[in-house]
């Protein structure tokens, strides 16, 4: 796809976009299913529902609000616990958000993690804090994803337009809060979910490595040589 107009202003999801939690997450997941069920739900509904607050997540396997407390204390004991011995980092992500950032381009991650386990998860990947402009975690007080409402606030703190602002992301989910928000939607195919899963959401760029963003953001100027 070309662009009509570059890109000023790129909004990222965290898990699976800029750091790789595929093992930590599901090793967590398979912790909370064998500690809350006799025979836990087949590895497919993880999958159907990554992306999404684990609250969401796990609402969908039990009926009340105190067994899915439960599930969320078991899963972030673990998680915390395993975290840095099984998060990983994506290559060229830390070098092409300091590209991205000389190119003028304001960054900001919105993701349905927590502000504690966000911090962490930038923290063991090397990324930096200051690289982002915005960082919108599933502690706001607005609906989650795939409600357009995180990407609208990120946009809102940014002073941003959304036609000139993209939203990259690796489930649907955030296909659909970046189409509902009225940004580019850029697949990152270098996350868990397939081409083919991603394609059904109609995402307006698909990409193989996170470095291809550099196409869609104008260079800074040069300056002309005084005659």
């Amino acid at each position: 796809m070309v662009l009509q107009t570059p890109l000023d202003t790129i909004l990222f999801d965290l898990d699976g976009t800029l750091v790789d939690s595929a093992d930590l997450i599901l090793a967590s997941w398979r912790h909370t299913m064998d500690a809350h069920f006799d025979e836990p739900p087949p590895e497919d509904v993880w999958l159907r529902t990554l992306g999404q607050p684990l609250r969401a997540q796990f609402g969908y396997l039990v009926d009340t609000a105190e067994e899915v407390q439960a599930m969320v204390d078991t899963y972030l004991e673990h998680n915390l616990r395993e975290h840095e011995r099984l998060i990983r980092s994506f290559p060229r992500v830390a070098e092409t958000l300091v590209e991205l950032r000389e190119n003028g381009a304001k960054l900001g991650v919105v993701t349905s993690k927590a502000r504690v386990g966000t911090a962490r998860s930038l923290a063991a990947c090397g990324l930096a804090e200051a690289l982002f402009d915005v960082i919108v975690t599933s502690d706001e007080p607005v609906p989650h994803k795939p409600d357009p409402a995180p990407v609208r606030l990120a946009l809102e703190r940014l002073v941003a337009a959304p036609e000139t602002a993209a939203y990259v992301g690796d489930s649907v989910w955030d296909m659909r809060a970046g189409h509902a928000a009225g940004v580019t939607t850029i697949a990152a195919l270098w996350g868990p979910f397939s081409e083919r899963e991603l394609a059904i959401e109609r995402p307006h760029i698909m990409l193989d490595a996170i470095e291809d963003l550099l196409r869609y953001v104008a260079p800074p100027e040069t300056s002309r040589p005084s005659a």
